[in-house]
């Protein structure tokens, strides 16, 4: 296996807050097939017309509101899309399928941050660069600096592994990000006496007086707990941070896991008391769906997620418990200040395949779907709440419906400037986390560890042997 070079210098932690500016597209992504330049009269939403492409969505309600209007795309362009939707827990692995073919067959496809790290190397992705900064390809009403900073630069990466992300090619435009942070059913805890939860030791004691709140097979609060990454990346990991726990660090010229640190043992525990004493008795088949699904249906009283997910299940129609479901604005910091507080980012993007075939029209679809005019759409009629345009979040009509959800864009503004994804950047992001999932599963359903100082050591010594190979060069 080839040995993987990474910078000490760089390899610290991963993006800087939300609000940290990251500048516009690089000018060093690969020149082996860049559109030719042309001038900005050159574009015509029409260039491309009779082109088919096929593009590949996660089933989210991001994608759900692309789907709606593309025929809309279709009718301005005369670009042809072909389309399919997955459930998230099958969807990464059909989508690497496609791409690991080369074949070419995909041309757009839906993605997230941390996947930038495994498929910009491996020659998945197309760098973007070169398309946004050439005006005969892109709409002069584009405006590739209206994205927020930090959001956009999050997809942006030097291929370096540990390198932090914000420099380098633009790998993929955002769709939407997520915050993690509780979301409730305010008629459920005001019906129980509970007050929203300020502390973690706040959160505990509710979710514990909440079991069976609404007869057999109701609970406190859902988290996911599956046995793959996506397990680790919400709340885990946003307490994770916010007790100074770190996945890896630099130690002696190697990359080294840091799970066995009392900052780690202490908040995995807390998660696993949390978990068998007020979450799910289905916690291990957990995912974003079941977690927000419980939520809208009063199964669950509160939920530690994608902020987001609550939203899915609370505008008009959406669920059973549709108006009845709020968020925290506290950002539940270890019970130091809210200094302490943290919460871990994702990122829903549009990317292009490299070895697609007809990239000018899969560059018109990216473009389109990310283009302000969409956005503002997306933002406030198709339910796709976390605008990652900061023209679309500033505006009145955005304001106007997001905000009629109780305490949303407050939860926002509590928790954006400590957001970040806390990860540390290296190329077997995926198979740690994993790992990393059957640990907690193994902690909360089974007996095999005496301990959780016992689990975090096993896993960092899993985990060691696993990044093994990566050679830092100082």
């Amino acid at each position: 296996m080839k040995k993987k070079v990474i910078s000490a210098l760089l390899c610290m932690t991963m993006v800087a807050t939300m609000l940290a500016g990251c500048g516009g597209p690089g000018s060093d992504s690969s020149k082996s097939d860049a559109p030719k330049k042309g001038k900005a009269e050159d574009f015509d939403w029409q260039n491309y017309k009779g082109t088919t492409i096929n593009v590949m969505f996660n089933e989210h309600n991001y994608s759900k509101a692309v789907i709606k209007k593309i025929p809309e795309f279709e009718k301005k362009t005369g670009i042809k899309v072909k389309y399919s939707s997955t459930p998230e827990s099958n969807y990464f692995d059909k989508l690497n399928t496609s791409l690991s073919s080369h074949s070419g067959d995909t041309d757009v496809y839906m993605t997230g941050a941390y996947q930038v790290w495994e498929y910009a190397p491996a020659g998945y992705m197309e760098p973007l660069d070169d398309y946004i900064n050439n005006p005969a390809l892109t709409d002069k009403d584009y405006n590739y600096d209206d994205f927020i900073p930090g959001v956009v630069g999050a997809l942006k990466w030097d291929l370096t592994a540990g390198h932090k992300v914000g420099k380098g090619s633009q790998w993929a435009l955002p769709m939407g990000w997520e915050l993690n942070n509780i979301s409730y059913n305010k008629k459920v805890l005001k019906e129980k006496g509970i007050a929203v939860p300020k502390t973690t030791d706040d959160l505990l004691k509710a979710a514990k007086a909440l079991k069976g709140f609404n007869g057999s097979g109701t609970y406190g609060i859902a988290v996911r707990g599956t046995r793959e990454w996506a397990t680790i990346h919400p709340g885990y990991m946003s307490l994770f941070a916010t007790w100074g726990a770190q996945d890896f660090a630099i130690e002696d010229g190697k990359l080294v896991c840091k799970l066995d640190s009392k900052e780690a043992i202490d908040m995995t525990d807390y998660w696993v008391k949390l978990i068998k004493e007020g979450g799910s008795t289905q916690w291990a088949n957990a995912t974003w769906y079941e977690c927000g699904k419980d939520l809208g249906a009063k199964k669950a009283a509160m939920m530690f997620d994608a902020s987001s997910n609550a939203y899915f299940n609370n505008y008009e129609g959406a669920s059973a418990e549709s108006g009845n479901i709020a968020w925290s604005t506290v950002p539940l910091p270890k019970g130091k200040t809210d200094a302490d507080a943290k919460t871990n980012l994702w990122i829903w993007s549009l990317a292009m395949n490299k070895d697609s075939k007809n990239k000018e029209a899969a560059w018109y679809f990216i473009q389109y779907f990310t283009s302000p005019e969409y956005m503002l759409w997306s933002g406030t009629e198709g339910a796709s709440p976390d605008t990652p345009r900061t023209s679309v979040m500033n505006s009145d009509e955005y304001k106007s419906i997001v905000g009629k959800a109780d305490n949303y864009l407050e939860s926002i503004a509590a928790l954006e400037k400590s957001a970040s994804i806390y990860f540390t950047p290296q190329p077997y992001f995926f198979e740690c986390t994993t790992k990393w999932a059957e640990t907690l599963q193994d902690l909360v359903t089974s007996k095999k560890y005496k301990s959780t100082e016992q689990a975090m050591k096993q896993l960092k010594k899993d985990l060691d042997k696993i990044v093994a190979d990566i050679q830092i060069d100082e």
